[in-house]
């Protein structure tokens, strides 16, 4: 039987997680899909939706939509869910989780690799983070759960972007680009978003695709070309202050850090069209899993390796990582590795050295 596509949904409080919800529960878009409710938060979805006085409480939507409230263990409420669709008595195709507003989507995420009964009957399709636009600014700089959730995301949907000018949305744009630029944004005012831009989106696939916020490799290719290095190291640009400029440091309300927000949160890439040595990155990167492993929220790369004929694909989420083969370099492709790495003050000098040393 295929595996049940699941969505972790996130983001703030009150960032407008429960209206995305309610209109999934509600609108006709033809999809059985089951939302659990990982009841922590003060936000509910409507009291005349839910009824909450009992553990576990499963509501069908006229859509045929499930809501299902769960305190507690989330690993028990999937596995019940999937047993009750085993046994023909609930019917659905997709499973959506709501995390609460101050939760860190880590752990739940991490539960769909760890957890063998859970990943023999779901996959886990993406992160989706839904990130206030009149608040993030301040809830970024306050709160490091706002900036692991962004962190974490495959998608970011922005919600009450009508309150904001469109300089204040560039300039929110271009931090969330700065701490993930491999998940794409888009506007999701008053829940109202396609519903293709959370459901089945390949977040956690190890696929091919790492698409990068264009923007984000711009900003880093023009210092190359500022500090004149060769195209075969166009890597060595990575130092310190890659991710530092950029036109939200005059932002008047955030003057910290020549203005720049010092998000301990961010994101950094390495680039070379050299190959690699398989046995001495496999070594340099498990060491790194070891070391930096809790700092590291979500890293991902596309590699060339020496002698290979294949592109090898892997990603990671903290300590766990996984690696596959891809298809066949083609015969005009310029071969070369991409990696992102997405963490929590990682020391950005010593991956990217070390990943130089891995070089053949």
């Amino acid at each position: 039987m295929a595996l049940i596509p699941t969505t972790i949904l996130t983001g703030f409080l009150g960032a407008g997680k429960t209206t995305l919800l309610n209109r999934i529960l509600q609108e006709e878009h033809g999809l059985r899909i089951a939302v659990i409710e990982n009841e922590f938060g003060q936000e509910n979805i409507d009291n005349d939706i839910l009824v909450q006085d009992s553990n576990e409480h499963i509501v069908e939507m006229n859509n045929g939509c499930i809501c299902c409230t769960v305190r507690g263990d989330l690993i028990v409420a999937l596995s019940a869910l999937a047993q009750k669709r085993d046994a023909g008595l609930l019917q659905f195709d997709h499973i959506v989780i709501e995390t609460t507003g101050l939760a860190n989507p880590g752990p739940v995420a991490q539960t769909f690799f760890i957890d063998e009964e859970v990943s023999m009957h779901y996959r886990l399709d993406a992160v989706i983070t839904v990130v206030d636009a009149h608040h993030a600014m301040q809830q970024l700089d306050q709160h490091e759960e706002a900036q692991r959730q962004v962190g974490f995301a495959d998608r970011m949907l922005l919600s009450k972007t009508d309150l904001v000018s469109s300089k204040e949305l560039a300039a929110l744009k271009q931090r969330l680009t700065r701490i993930n630029p491999r998940a794409p944004i888009s506007i999701a005012d008053f829940g109202r978003t396609l519903i293709s831009d959370v459901l089945n989106i390949h977040g956690f696939n190890l696929n091919e695709k790492l698409e990068l916020d264009p923007d984000f490799l711009a900003a880093q290719t023009d210092l190359v070309h500022e500090d004149g290095a060769k195209h075969e190291h166009e890597h060595d640009h990575d130092h310190d202050h890659d991710h530092e400029h950029g036109p939200d440091c005059d932002h008047p309300s955030h003057n910290h850090h020549h203005g720049h927000h010092d998000d301990q949160i961010a994101a950094f890439v390495f680039k070379s069209s050299r190959p690699f040595d398989s046995a001495k990155l496999d070594e340099f990167l498990g060491g790194l899993v070891n070391v930096y492993g809790p700092r590291m929220l979500r890293y991902k790369g596309i590699l060339a390796m020496d002698g290979g004929e294949r592109k090898v694909v892997f990603q990671g989420v903290h300590q766990l990582m996984g690696s596959d083969l891809g298809a066949k370099w083609g015969e005009t492709e310029i071969r070369g590795s991409k990696m992102v790495f997405i963490g929590k003050n990682l020391p950005k000098d010593i991956f990217i050295r070390g990943l130089e040393q891995c070089l053949v």
